[in-house]
């Protein structure tokens, strides 16, 4: 979800339309982003339309610019601090990522598999709570296989690295939010 490219069609106070080029008929890929957008204070529903691919995000027009502060600092990170930047895995993973929804746009069946994958990496996510992803489930699988094959001895300074890896992203990706009550979602 991290590369999705958001436009905003239309905007008026207590009411804002945007446009996901990628969801469109994909009402899971919209489902997953109405929830992330109805985290943010101030937004009392997001209203989704698969066909179209939009989202309407619905929030209290006299707190129009508390609600734009929020949005802002729910883009950039907490207290307007910019994201980190991505490194060379995260430019690795989005090739990849790129890659198969090229090849999905031309086979069914890598459709079906980027699809199943997408769906996986969302069952993990949801069933920890946003903690962990498929990458770092993998991540973790690559550094119990490579301790099991070569012994934690031999090769310390994989192990390491790999944990370290591991480790840093998970607090890069967790840092403490603030929990809120999500907007309710409606299907059109």
């Amino acid at each position: 979800m991290k590369n999705l490219k958001l436009k905003i069609a239309h905007q008026v106070p207590g009411r804002v339309r945007m446009k996901i080029a990628s969801a469109k008929g994909n009402p899971d890929l919209l489902r997953q982003v109405a929830d992330v957008f109805g985290q943010i204070p101030g937004i009392e529903s997001v209203t989704v339309n698969a066909t179209t691919g939009s989202l309407v995000l619905h929030y209290d027009a006299e707190r129009h610019d508390e609600f734009h502060g929020a949005l802002n600092d729910h883009v950039a990170g907490p207290n307007g601090a910019q994201r980190p930047p991505p490194t060379e895995i995260d430019a690795l993973a989005d090739k990849i990522e790129k890659e198969a929804e090229f090849l999905a746009e031309h086979s069914t069946s890598a459709r079906a598999m980027l699809d199943f994958v997408k769906s996986v990496d969302r069952e993990i996510k949801t069933a920890t709570g946003n903690n962990l992803d498929l990458k770092m489930v993998l991540a973790a699988g690559v550094i119990a296989v490579t301790i099991l094959e070569i012994g934690a001895t031999a090769a310390t300074p994989v192990w390491v690295t790999l944990m370290l890896f591991a480790t840093n992203h998970y607090v890069e990706l967790h840092q403490s939010a603030p929990q809120r009550a999500p907007a309710r979602v409606e299907m059109a």
